[in-house]
C-alpha cells in the first residue's frame, strides 16, 4: 500500500478534486497538511475519502430524500403501529422520490428498513406480527440512494406514555449526537470526537456498544473510516474537509454487552435486555466544523 506521504502529483496538472484549477493552485498545500500528519504516525484519509464538490452535491440530494422519508414516519408512526407498516411507508415514499432503499437486499437484508425497539440494539427487522406498544421506545434508521448517492439517518421515536427512564436515555444519547456534532473540528482525529461523545454517555450513567460504530458514508452505503464513540483523544483517522461519515452512538442503559440474533443473523441486542438507543446523523466536514446532511 502507497502511503499518502510518497504520492507525488504534477503541481501543473489538473487538480485531483475536478475543479479544474491546477493541483498546485488547488489542493496541493491541503495535501501536505496531510501529508504531515502521515509523517508523525497519524492515519490520514485518502483522496477516495475526500469528496469532490460534485459528489457532496450528490450526497446533499440523496439526503434530502432521506430526510423527507424520516418526515413521512415521524407524521404516521403511533402506538399498535407493526413495523411492517413502518417499511411499508419507508418503501413507498422512497420509490416515490425516484430513490432506492439502501437497505434492501443489502447482503441479504429483508426489508427497506431496520426498526429496533427497547433492547434491540440495531438492525431490527421490520415484521407484520412485531407492533409498537404504548410506552415503547423504536429506532428507525434509514438509508436512501439516489443517483448513486448514499444518505444513512436514524431517529428515535417514544411511542404513547414512554417512561421517565426511557425518555431520558433518548434525550442523553441525543445530546451525545450534538456533543458530537460540535467536535467534528477539522484537523483533529474522530479520536477526540468519539472521545467526547462517551464521555457524556458515562457521566449520565450508560455505556455505548464498542463494537458497532458510525461509516463512512456517500459513494456507497459503508466505506471508510470507521467511527468508534469508545475511543482516545489524539487517535483514529484525522478529520479533512471533505470526508462524508456518520455519527450513531448506539447507549445503553445497562452493560455494554451486546449478541445477534442467532436465527435471523442480524437484529443486535443488549446482552442483559435493558433498553438501548441511537440517533444517527450524517455530516460533511467542512473548513470550520460540519455540515449535517442527514438526520
Amino acid at each position: 500500500m502507497i502511503r499518502f506521504a510518497d504520492r507525488k502529483l504534477d503541481r501543473n496538472a489538473p487538480c485531483w478534486c475536478g475543479s479544474g484549477k491546477k493541483y498546485k493552485n488547488c489542493h496541493e498545500a491541503f495535501d501536505e497538511k496531510i501529508r504531515e500528519f502521515e509523517l508523525q504516525g497519524h492515519e490520514v484519509p485518502d483522496h477516495s475519502l475526500i469528496k469532490t464538490q460534485a459528489q457532496i452535491q450528490g450526497i446533499r440530494d440523496s439526503a434530502k430524500i432521506n430526510i423527507a422519508v424520516l418526515d413521512e414516519v415521524a407524521s404516521k408512526i403511533r402506538v399498535g403501529m407493526s413495523t411492517e407498516e413502518i417499511d411499508e411507508i419507508v418503501y413507498r415514499t422512497t420509490v416515490a422520490a425516484g430513490a432506492i432503499p439502501a437497505p434492501l437486499h443489502y447482503e441479504g437484508f429483508p426489508k427497506s428498513v431496520c426498526t429496533s425497539i427497547g433492547p434491540e440494539v440495531c438492525h431490527g427487522i421490520p415484521s407484520d406480527d412485531r407492533f409498537l406498544t404504548d410506552g415503547s421506545i423504536v429506532n428507525v434508521d434509514c438509508s436512501t440512494i439516489y443517483k448513486g448517492f448514499f444518505s444513512d439517518s436514524s431517529r428515535m421515536f417514544c411511542i404513547g406514555d414512554v417512561s421517565e427512564e426511557n425518555r431520558r436515555l433518548v434525550q442523553v444519547t441525543k445530546e451525545c449526537v450534538e456533543i458530537g456534532i460540535r467536535n467534528v473540528i477539522p484537523w483533529t482525529f474522530l479520536g477526540d470526537m468519539g472521545d467526547k461523545v462517551h464521555q457524556h454517555a458515562i457521566e449520565n450513567g450508560y455505556t455505548v456498544v464498542r463494537e458497532i460504530g458510525g461509516h463512512g458514508c456517500g459513494l456507497a452505503f459503508h466505506e471508510d473510516p470507521y467511527v468508534s464513540y469508545v475511543s482516545t483523544p489524539g487517535t483514529e483517522m484525522l478529520m479533512v474537509p471533505g470526508m462524508v461519515f456518520t455519527i450513531e452512538p448506539m447507549v445503553n442503559m445497562g452493560s455494554d454487552a451486546i449478541y445477534q440474533d442467532a436465527e435471523n443473523g442480524w437484529t443486535i441486542y443488549t446482552e442483559d435486555g435493558k433498553a438501548s438507543a441511537q440517533w444517527e446523523v450524517q455530516v460533511l466536514v467542512t473548513d470550520t466544523g460540519c455540515e449535517v446532511l442527514a438526520h
